[in-house]
C-alpha cells in the first residue's frame, strides 16, 4: 500500500514497516517456503508502486496475479484483518490496477518477442545448453553474420547461417579458425530442439520494445506488466534466458538518471533460482555487474525465490530490502540455509531471527529495508498488508479479453518477416541453381555442337575420300592402260593393271595427306 509517500509492507506490533521509494531501486528479495505468502507478498510491493506511479513487470508462474486487473473482494477475514492492522484510517480500499498481459505463446496475453541478435550468442549458448567449443562456433558464426551485413531475426535465419558456415567452413577457417562441420551440425541439432520447444515464435519481429513497459494510466498510476508464464517455466532455460535477456537488454538501453525520488521501473523475477542454474561464471559475473549498476538507470530488481541460498552470494549482496516468510528445517542442508538467512540480516535484540525464521506463521515475514540514508534497518518480524486488488486469477478468457483491449496488442499482434539471412540464402540458392543449370545447359549445348560438327567433319571426309579415290583410281588405270598398251599382248594388259592400281593407291594416299 502506497501511503505517506512510502511503500508500506507490514505491520510490527503497530510499527509501519516501508521502503522509502528512492531506496527501492536499491533491489530486494522476497524469500519463503511454498505456501507462506510470498505471492501476497509481491501483490502488495507491486500495488504499492503502481500508486507510486512506478510501472511494474511481474513473472506469473502460477497464474494468480492476474486478479490485480480485478478489485479485491471483502470476507469476514479480511475485514478483520483491515480492522487489526488500523487500515480503514489510512485510506485502505478495494481496487484494481491497470495491466497489460503478456505470452511469449501469444496465448493468454500479447505475443512477446525478442531476435536471435537481440539475444547474442552467450545468451543463446545458455539457452542451447552448447558446451564451450560449440559455444565459442557460435560466437563466429554471428560474427560472420555481422561482417557480411546479415541480419539474424528468427530460427529461420541462424539455421541458414549455420548450414552455409558448415558447408564454406574451409573458405573461413583462414580468418575466423577452425570451423568444424560436426559443430555447425550439432549446433543445428539444438537449434530445431528450441523451435520445437516454441522459440519459433519467441524470436521472432516485431520484438518487443522496452519503452512500451514505462506507461502509466490516465490517473497516474504505473501499468503493470504481467507476463503468463505458467507454459514459458516448464522450460526453465527458455524462461532464464528470457529474464536474463530482459536485464541485459534494460542496462544496454536505459540511460543514467542517478539516484530519483522513486524508481521507474520495478521488475519481480518469480521462480529465480531457475536464473542460475547451471549459469557459467562469465554469465554470473555480467548478471551481478547489471544488478550493481542498473540502479542508476532508475530500476529496481526483486528476486522471488524459495531461499536466500538460491541467489549466488555476488547479486545477493546487492538486495539491499529483504522480506524472509517462513522456512522449514527438516535436513541438516535446511538448517544450514535457515542459520544461513538469519545471519543475513542486522540483529534485533528483541528475538532469535533464527528461531524466528522457523516459527512464523502465513501471512508473516523478516523485513529488513534500506533507511534514507541507505543502512540496512534492523529485521522486524511483520504481518504482511493485504493485497487491494482480487487474490487470486481470474478466468483465462477474461484475461485475453484484457490483452484484445490494450492498445499494444495491435501493435505486437501479427508476427512479420522481413528480409533477413535466411532470405538472403534462400536467394543465393535459387541463383546458383540457376547458375548451375545454366551452365549445365550450355555444357549440355557445346557438347551437342562438338557432335554435330564431327558428323559434319565425317561426313566431309568421306565424300572427299569418295571423290579423291574416283579420281585417283580413273588416273591410274588410265595410266596403267597407257603403260599395257605399250608393253603389248596379254602381259602388258596385266601388267597396265598391276601397274594402274598401285598408282592409284599411292595417288589416293599422298591426296589425303593434304
Amino acid at each position: 500500500m502506497f501511503y505517506d509517500h512510502k511503500i508500506w509492507i507490514g505491520d510490527s506490533n503497530g510499527e509501519r514497516v516501508c521502503i522509502h521509494p528512492k531506496m527501492a531501486n536499491r533491489h530486494g528479495l522476497i524469500a519463503g517456503a511454498t505456501g507462506t505468502g510470498k505471492t501476497v507478498t509481491l501483490k502488495v510491493l507491486a500495488e504499492s508502486f503502481g500508486d507510486a506511479g512506478v510501472p511494474v513487470f511481474l513473472a506469473d508462474i502460477k497464474g494468480d496475479l492476474a486478479g490485480m486487473c480485478r478489485p479485491g473482494s471483502d470476507s469476514e477475514s479480511m475485514q478483520k484483518r483491515i480492522r487489526d492492522m488500523g487500515l480503514n484510517d489510512c485510506g485502505f480500499s478495494y481496487q484494481s490496477y491497470p495491466s497489460v498481459f503478456w505470452d511469449i505463446y501469444g496465448k493468454m496475453g500479447i505475443p512477446l518477442r525478442t531476435t536471435i541478435s537481440e539475444m547474442g550468442p552467450v545468451l543463446l549458448s545458455r539457452l542451447l545448453e552448447l558446451n564451450q567449443t560449440q559455444s565459442d562456433i557460435l560466437t563466429i558464426v554471428f560474427k560472420i553474420a555481422d561482417d557480411n551485413g546479415l541480419l539474424l531475426i528468427d530460427t529461420k535465419d541462424l539455421k541458414s547461417m549455420l548450414q552455409y558456415v558448415g558447408e564454406h567452413n574451409k573458405e573461413f577457417s583462414e580468418e575466423y579458425g577452425n570451423i568444424s562441420k560436426q559443430s555447425t551440425g550439432a549446433i543445428l541439432r539444438h537449434v530445431v530442439a528450441l523451435e520445437a520447444q516454441g522459440g519459433d515464435q519467441f524470436f521472432a519481429e516485431p520484438a518487443l520494445n522496452i519503452a512500451d513497459w514505462f506507461s502509466t494510466d490516465l490517473d497516474g498510476k504505473g501499468c503493470i506488466n504481467i507476463l503468463d508464464c505458467r507454459e514459458l517455466a516448464n522450460n526453465g532455460l527458455l524462461y532464464s534466458a528470457f529474464l536474463l535477456w530482459m536485464l541485459s537488454e534494460l542496462f544496454e538501453t536505459l540511460p543514467e538518471v542517478g539516484d530519483a525520488d522513486k524508481p521507474r521501473m520495478v521488475f519481480f523475477f518469480d521462480e529465480a533460482h531457475l536464473m542460475f542454474d547451471g549459469i557459467s561464471k562469465a554469465l554470473e559475473d555480467k548478471v551481478e555487474q547489471i544488478v550493481k549498476l542498473i540502479r542508476s538507470k532508475g530500476v529496481g530488481i526483486y528476486f522471488i525465490t524459495q531461499n536466500p541460498t538460491d541467489i549466488p552470494d555476488g547479486i545477493l549482496s546487492q538486495l539491499g530490502n529483504k522480506i524472509q516468510h517462513a522456512l522449514r528445517a527438516y535436513t541438516p542442508s535446511d538448517e544450514k540455509a535457515v542459520k544461513a538467512a538469519a545471519s543475513s540480516f542486522r540483529v534485533n535484540p528483541a528475538f532469535d531471527t533464527k528461531k524466528e525464521l522457523t516459527a512464523l506463521g502465513t501471512g508473516e515475514a523478516l523485513i529488513s529495508v534500506l533507511g534514507e540514508d541507505g543502512i540496512p534497518g534492523i529485521v522486524q518480524k511483520c504481518r504482511i498488508l493485504p493485497p487491494q486488488s482480487l487474490m487470486g486469477p481470474i478466468p483465462d478468457g477474461e484475461k485475453k479479453q484484457e490483452a484484445l483491449v490494450s492498445k499494444l496488442y495491435w501493435k505486437y499482434e501479427k508476427m512479420e518477416d522481413r528480409d533477413s539471412a535466411y532470405e538472403f540464402f534462400q536467394r543465393k540458392k535459387m541463383q546458383d541453381d540457376e547458375a548451375a543449370a545454366k551452365a549445365r545447359q550450355e555444357a549440355e549445348a557445346a557438347k551437342e555442337a562438338r557432335k554435330e560438327a564431327s558428323k559434319r567433319q565425317k561426313a566431309v571426309n568421306s565424300s572427299v575420300r569418295r571423290a579423291a579415290n574416283t579420281a585417283a583410281g580413273t588416273i591410274g588405270r588410265e595410266l596403267g592402260n597407257s603403260l599395257g598398251k605399250q608393253v603389248g599382248g596379254s602381259f602388258g594388259k596385266k601388267l597396265g593393271g598391276n601397274v594402274g592400281a598401285s598408282l592409284g593407291r599411292s595417288i589416293l594416299g599422298t591426296f589425303l595427306k593434304f
